[in-house]
């Protein structure tokens, strides 16, 4: 089974930095499509960002350049490095994987972490 652990979250001031990681075992981390989703309360998660297995790259509107995503296949380990942060991200990140298989049986397979959370002060 594919596990995927979250870190980097914590508080920062407004317009600071924070670095996510999200580190996948039990599979093939280059197989798998990354994603980087965030949720408050009350609402449904919204994708952040995501990776493809080829490097293409995607991004939510409201990050307007400030966040990147990539991935490092060797350390089977996609990140989120967010700048320029306000308080309106604050918010649980989680992690997202998706392998998509190949083979003679076509199936899709989706993977979460827990979560990091990500507190902006204003």
């Amino acid at each position: 089974q594919v596990q995927l652990v979250e870190s980097g979250g914590g508080l920062v001031q407004f317009g600071g930095s924070l670095r996510l990681s999200c580190t996948a075992s039990g599979g093939i981390f280059s197989r798998y499509d990354m994603a980087w989703y965030r949720q408050t309360p009350g609402k449904p998660r919204d994708l952040v960002a995501s990776i493809s297995t080829a490097g293409d790259t995607n991004y939510a509107d409201f990050v307007k350049g400030r966040f990147t995503i990539s991935r490092d296949n060797a350390k089977n380990t996609v990140y989120l490095q967010m700048n320029g942060l306000k308080p309106e991200d604050t918010a649980d990140y989680t992690c997202h994987a998706r392998w998509t298989t190949t083979g003679p049986y076509l199936n899709t397979y989706d993977y979460w972490g827990q979560g990091t959370r990500v507190t902006v002060s204003s």
